[in-house]
């Protein structure tokens, strides 16, 4: 998925904007529709959200559970979750969402996923 890609054409929400979104820390449609108002017309978009929202990196295609998982299980920077994924290592346009996922794991009763 790229770009400018208008995803929810209700509320002309593109692709670009619901990363911001999940950069920002939304993890739930909900999160998205509060952010960005994609899905809260018609909700036509609402799985096309579900699928951008469950991959973090789509050069490698590595889903946000490999990369929570990843944090877990100890990786704390971005380098680490890149070695232990491979997300981020092609094009790094997803390097801020995973340095975001690093982030909101150290928040007290943040659920990552």
């Amino acid at each position: 998925m790229a770009g400018n890609r208008v995803i929810c054409h209700c509320s002309n929400v593109d692709y670009v904007t619901i990363r911001k979104a999940m950069i920002a820390g939304a993890r739930t449609v909900d999160e998205i529709k509060e952010m960005t108002g994609a899905g809260t017309v018609c909700g036509g978009c609402v799985s096309e959200i579900e699928e951008i929202l469950a991959s973090v990196c789509g050069c490698k295609n590595v889903s946000l559970e490999e990369v929570v998982n990843a944090v877990k299980n100890g990786a704390d920077t971005v380098e680490k979750v890149q070695e232990a994924t491979g997300a981020g290592t092609e094009c790094g346009r997803c390097n801020a969402l995973i340095e975001n996922i690093i982030t909101l794991k150290n928040r007290e009763n943040y659920s990552l996923i």
